[in-house]
């Protein structure tokens, strides 16, 4: 999976937060394949994403973590949280890459998705995108 193309949801209930990711990550050559802001609107979902940026508390309450783990199992999804408040995603999915921390910015968002996307121990772990919480399984990259 490179980096170059690649297929990402937003998971964020706040507007331009999400529309701000979506226009960094469409200037960076990615494809936003959609917007999910709570739990029932990833039902809507058609298409499997390689990467997702995670907010932990959506429209519906603190679901982002629950979505976080059903993008995982469902679609080995590369997950990034996106948040203010990293000690709020209590066990991350077992596919999370690593946390960026709101407000963060262009270089730091387009980083964490190259990161996300290549051999696990090939690039060092960006500036910006932090350790997953130590409770992290499978497949995260330290």
């Amino acid at each position: 999976m490179g980096s170059s193309g690649c297929k990402v949801l937003v998971v964020e209930d706040e507007f331009l937060v999400a529309l701000q990711l979506e226009d960094i990550l469409t200037d960076g050559g990615h494809t936003v394949i959609g917007t999910v802001a709570d739990l029932a609107s990833l039902a809507n979902l058609s298409e499997a994403p390689e990467v997702a940026f995670v907010d932990l508390n959506l429209r519906d309450g603190p679901t982002g973590p629950e979505i976080a783990r059903l993008l995982s199992e469902r679609f080995d999804t590369r997950v990034i949280y996106a948040t203010a408040n990293p000690t709020q995603i209590g066990a991350p999915a077992p596919t999370c890459v690593g946390v960026l921390r709101k407000p963060f910015c262009d270089r730091n968002v387009l980083d964490a998705v190259t990161f996300a996307t290549v051999e696990p121990g090939s690039l060092p772990r960006p500036a910006g995108l932090e350790t997953p919480p130590p409770s992290v399984v499978g497949r995260a990259q330290v």
